[in-house]
């Protein structure tokens, strides 16, 4: 989580210079309802450090409403908000770019194909996932 949020406060000042904007998290979760406005902060949280879970308030929960609509795939309301399915969709693709197309080209001889090993580096992992620059703008794996 810290990488991602160093990635969004450098590109918010790569934006302008200055730029700060705050910067909200939200889980989705869709086993069950709870009442808005409702607060855990014992039990599930961190042992010592300051740490809470919140349902929303009426604002976040409209948004996330609307965002179940606005998903490419469907022409229907679609249970989790569509950027969690678009995340869930470039974690498939980059899976298959890491790890399965080394088992679709592996032969089944010699030693076996080392997968999402501790020894693969940024840079490798960043060569395997090239999109071509045609496709960069736009949600391909959509």
């Amino acid at each position: 989580m810290q990488h991602e949020l160093r990635a969004m406060r450098e590109s918010c000042m790569m934006l302008e210079e200055g730029y700060q904007p705050g910067i909200t998290f939200i889980a989705v979760g869709k086993a069950f309802n709870i009442p808005p406005g409702t607060t855990v902060d014992v039990g599930i949280t961190h042992p010592t450090e300051f740490d809470f879970y919140l349902c929303s308030h009426a604002g976040i929960q409209q948004l996330t409403y609307q965002m179940c609509h606005t998903y490419v795939r469907c022409t229907r309301s679609v249970s989790i908000p569509a950027p969690a399915y678009y995340a869930h969709l470039v974690a498939f693709r980059a899976r298959y770019h890491l790890v399965d197309r080394e088992h679709d080209s592996y032969s089944g001889e010699g030693s076996q194909p080392s997968g999402t090993s501790e020894d693969t580096t940024l840079s490798n992992m960043a060569r395997a996932v090239q999109v071509h620059p045609d496709a960069n703008s736009v949600m391909y794996f959509a």
